[in-house]
């Protein structure tokens, strides 16, 4: 019989890259350089609130299966909001932090949350990251923007599903970029060009970058304006120039970066990941304000590099319905809890039905409002 075994690390460095990125898949985020340039940068740490944590489960000394997981000592960079429960713990006095979250830091992205070849190890990974929730005494446990795959494990073990909406862009196999703007609706193909001429008027123009091609000097005039958005926002910014630096030393293939600028002065930046058929929308920033610069950089040109470059799927990041009129449609996404407490575990689940009917409403209501041309009735 194979020999099985659970472990905690609380160093990534402890398991094997090779291994770990065999079951992690093309998901750029998932990968175990990805993953540690957030711990070794100073951006995810126990010092920052997330405390790295990773189930492992070993076969015979080769890693079989294992899950992303930190000890949270609060609910920021997560997008998948929870704060009112945390209030209802204090409120009746009880601890809500720490909890255990599995999870991609500062990251709202679908993917492999039990990252296993086969079900019996996800159920096993399931299995363990309850037990460890138990063990520790924490308040809960919470696995976010889980993939497929996941669901069914999650389910069957009777975590609670929580459904929420980000908006994607598909791509059926527009020869160009104009051969999307005329699947639109009048209307939004209209706003398109105009925000398009705006955005020309200025007198910017587009360059995209991928991998090598992307210097040390692009980089860091994109993290200026990485860190203007977080500024303007009143936030600092989550992420270090010492992680996206590594993080694109490591993974320089998955960086695609969206430059606009004036004659050969930047002014704005659109960071990009790509990963298997996919291209993931991340971060921006400009050093002005242009009307419709935004929508251009983070949307319109990611379509058009994706049309370019034969790629499925652009995920254009979390909430925003503002997308749609960009061609980016409702997609739904989902969420994993388990509560330790039976009594908020139930009030939650109560919230959780009252909130998935509420989400299926939106979603109906969504898709009345579709900005491609509908079909012509016969």
């Amino acid at each position: 019989m194979d020999s099985l075994r659970l472990t905690i690390e609380t160093d990534l460095s402890r398991i094997d890259a090779l291994q770990w990125d065999a079951l992690a898949g093309d998901q750029p985020f998932l990968r175990h350089a990805f993953l540690r340039a957030l711990h070794e940068t100073g951006c995810a740490t126990p010092e920052t609130g997330w405390a790295p944590h990773y189930l492992a489960l070993w076969r015979d000394e080769e890693l079989a299966a294992a899950a992303p997981l930190y000890l949270k000592s609060h609910s920021r960079g997560e997008y998948v909001f929870d704060y009112a429960w945390a209030d209802a713990f204090q409120r009746h006095g009880l601890r809500y932090y720490p909890k255990l979250l599995s999870a991609v830091p500062f990251t709202p992205v679908t993917g492999p949350r039990l990252l296993a070849r086969n079900d019996e190890d996800r159920d096993i990974l399931v299995r363990g990251l309850v037990a460890f929730a138990e063990e520790i005494q924490v308040s809960s446990l919470h696995l976010l923007f889980p993939a497929d795959a996941d669901m069914r494990a999650l389910r069957e073990a009777g975590f609670m599903i929580r459904e929420s909406v980000q908006f994607h862009w598909t791509n059926p196999g527009y020869s160009d970029f104009d051969g999307f703007l005329a699947a639109m609706s009048h209307d939004k193909r209209k706003k398109i060009r105009q925000d398009r001429k705006k955005v020309a008027a200025a007198g910017l123009s587009y360059r995209w970058l991928r991998g090598e091609e992307i210097g040390a000097e692009e980089l860091g005039f994109f993290y200026e304006c990485y860190c203007r958005t977080y500024f303007s926002h009143g936030n600092p910014p989550y992420l270090t120039r010492d992680f996206f630096e590594r993080a694109h030393r490591d993974q320089p293939e998955a960086f695609v970066l969206i430059l606009a600028q004036r004659g050969s002065q930047p002014v704005a930046a659109a960071l990009n990941l790509a990963g298997g058929d996919a291209l993931y929308g991340r971060y921006w920033g400009a050093t002005e304000y242009v009307p419709g610069l935004h929508f251009e950089t983070c949307y319109m040109q990611a379509i058009a590099y994706c049309i370019a470059n034969g790629i499925a799927r652009f995920e254009g990041g979390a909430q925003g319905e503002h997308k749609m009129a960009r061609g980016l449609l409702p997609t739904p996404t989902w969420s994993a809890h388990w509560v330790a407490h039976p009594g908020f575990a139930d009030a939650i689940r109560a919230f959780l039905d009252q909130e998935t009917a509420a989400v299926a409403d939106y979603l109906g209501e969504l898709e009345t409002h579709t900005p491609f041309k509908r079909p012509a009735q016969g």
